[in-house]
């Protein structure tokens, strides 16, 4: 059976006009996916509006009531029609579209919401009347006097009935809400100036707050961490460091959070440009760039980074939701982010997530589900009344043999010493090196875990994670000096590519070369291998070039010769660091606590665990109820 087009008939096909219905509906497609499609346009409309607060209520997960509230400038009654008109627009004049300031500026939510549910907008700007205009299903009535007292609500019932089809691709009311969640917290986290509140009123009544973050007060970075620590939690807001840093015209600022806070997806990455959430590749490959070197590839980084520039640096016009974006000179923001992000984790030294600690101590307490916690208050005893105590409870020792000579007890012990002033045996140097961050070692547990003292609590440390990342640092910091080593090929291995694949590989050569594979064109589609780097012996290079291909298209960039040559470098490092199992003298142990206090990137090991967990007295007294 011959093969039928079914798209053409056999005679010629005619061109139509289509009309404003179907259009809409088309435009509502693209601009509305899913009800937290919906509630993005219409908060960001209400951004624009320098809307003060805003209340969101959502009910079935928002499939039949979204309703938008803000404090904003509002809408005059004449205008009520135009504004649901498409594109028609207040933010643009339409002579500059690469100079856009706001979120909005196509002009095509409200006529797209309208063409596929009922939607009634009530607004009243200042010194005008409240009026109030309903379409449903792009049929749209006459505006009507209304009682509001300032800003504007749009209220979105029974989306998509017009276009029944696509109620069958909602998912579940919990999922929909999840999704509408998401879309309010990554526009709270843009605005913290602005106060935010979702309520689920799904039911009917006043229904329940899902979501709530009030408006911030002070400068810029305050108010940012508060935000954030509202939204992300107290723990990111404590192990984030503040990034700000400024390139030809580029500002990028935000919070990076540091590697041993990893997480095991990309779910803690949030990305904005001039304010507005984006999910760009090209800007969450230079962040897991930017940590290539202290996670594995099964972890991910947490941040929240702003990128500030001129709006013609970038155009945000080329995708239909506006989640992606697209820079004038895309190495840039990519170089920024990339050396930021390392200088601050140079910066942060040794340090490591506080949430460490407190999973240490979760797991040290002794508690009973469901129990209170049961807290123990006394004074301390005098010297004599110390001693009495002791004796009393001292066990009592077997008799000894007959000749032979008692060992004197501990009841025996405490009270010889009872009364009598002990001689500080502790040198100046221990007592100084309490006071740096990581202490003086007081001892050494199991072979492999140091114990240090420092003034306000102590720390225990990996031995072997944490040499092992010390040995690390040096072989890089070697190789950075010298360069990477390159074998020459005695015979040119030629990889046949693509035209496109072939261009793409040549145009990173230069940085491939610096890892010490050198690659040159070969005429045609195809590529000479001349050198490798020497550090990974003998290669596959075809099979190299192939998967950095396969890289260059998943993520915009390849680190795969980087990340090869590291890989053997901390296997290196790890066979040439302190071994578990070892003992340890004093000196040796403060000798390395004092190197991973000098040492960057020295409180995670290759692989991005910790090298040590610090206990804070404090901490560890409520363990034992003296708090």
């Amino acid at each position: 059976m011959g093969y039928q087009n079914r798209n053409i008939g056999e005679d010629r096909p005619v061109i139509r006009q289509l009309d404003d219905t179907a259009i809409n509906r088309i435009a509502a497609g693209e601009v509305v996916e899913r009800p937290a499609s919906a509630v993005k346009e219409l908060v960001e409309n209400a951004i624009d509006a320098g809307a003060n607060r805003i209340t969101i209520e959502i009910a079935d997960g928002g499939k039949t009531l979204i309703r938008v509230t803000d404090d904003g400038c509002g809408i005059a009654p004449g205008d009520l029609p135009l504004a649901l008109s498409r594109h028609a627009t207040s933010k643009i004049d339409g002579s500059d579209l690469l100079n856009i300031h706001t979120f909005g500026f196509r002009g095509e939510a409200l006529p797209s919401l309208g063409a596929v549910g009922r939607l009634t907008l009530t607004s009243r700007a200042p010194g005008e009347e409240a009026a109030t205009l309903r379409v449903a299903g792009g049929r749209m009535e006459p505006t009507r006097p209304a009682a509001l007292r300032a800003g504007t609500v749009v209220e979105l019932r029974d989306l998509f009935f017009a276009t029944p089809a696509r109620l069958k691709f909602m998912r579940s009311d919990r999922a929909e809400s999840q999704a509408v969640t998401d879309v309010v917290k990554r526009l709270a986290m843009a605005e913290p100036a602005i106060g935010f509140t979702l309520r689920d009123v799904s039911g009917g009544g006043e229904g329940r707050v899902t979501f709530r973050a009030e408006a911030e007060n002070g400068e810029l970075f305050g108010a940012l961490q508060a935000r954030l620590s509202r939204i992300l939690g107290r723990d990111f807001a404590e192990n984030a460091m503040p990034i700000d840093a400024t390139r030809e015209g580029i500002r990028l600022f935000g919070y990076a959070a540091l590697p041993t806070y990893s997480r095991g997806a990309a779910v803690m990455q949030y990305l904005f440009v001039n304010g507005r959430p984006v999910r760009d590749r090209m800007l969450t490959g230079a962040l897991r760039a930017a940590y290539f070197d202290f996670l594995s590839r099964d972890r991910h980084p947490a941040a929240a980074l702003f990128l500030d520039c001129d709006p013609k640096l970038v155009d945000v016009n080329v995708h239909p939701a506006k989640s992606e974006v697209r820079f004038r000179e895309p190495g840039v923001p990519r170089g920024l982010i990339v050396s930021t992000l390392r200088h601050a984790l140079a910066e942060a030294g040794h340090r490591a997530s506080s949430t460490v600690g407190a999973a240490t101590l979760g797991a040290m307490r002794p508690e009973t589900p469901g129990a209170p916690p049961r807290v123990y208050q006394m004074d301390r005893p005098s010297p004599g009344a110390r001693a009495a105590a002791y004796q009393a409870q001292a066990p009592m020792e077997p008799a000894p043999a007959y000749g032979a000579r008692p060992e004197p007890g501990f009841a025996e012990l405490s009270a010889a010493y009872s009364g009598r002033v002990v001689e500080d045996t502790e040198s100046a140097p221990d007592r100084a090196a309490e006071s740096l961050p990581l202490g003086a070692a007081r001892g050494q547990v199991h072979e492999n875990y140091i114990i240090a003292q420092t003034e306000t609590g102590m720390v225990i440390v990996d031995q072997h994670a944490a040499h092992e990342r010390l040995v690390y640092e040096k072989l890089k910091k070697q190789m950075a000096e010298n360069g990477v080593a390159a074998q020459a090929l005695l015979i040119p291995e030629i990889v046949e590519l693509s035209g496109g694949d072939c261009a793409r590989l040549l145009e990173v050569a230069g940085d491939l070369e610096k890892m010490g594979l050198g690659i040159e064109a070969f005429g045609g589609n195809a590529v000479a291998v001349r050198e490798t780097p020497a550090i990974l012996g003998e290669v596959n290079a075809e099979a190299m070039i192939r998967d950095i291909l396969d890289e260059l298209d998943d993520e915009g960039d390849s680190q795969l010769v980087q990340a090869r040559i590291e890989a053997i470098l901390s296997r290196v490092a790890c066979h040439g660091s302190i071994r578990s199992g070892r003992r340890m003298r004093a000196e040796e142990m403060n000798a390395l606590l004092r190197e991973m206090e000098a040492t960057p990137h020295s409180g995670q090991c290759n692989h991005g665990r910790p090298t040590y967990v610090e206990l804070k007295l404090t901490d560890i007294e409520r363990l034992f109820g003296r708090s």
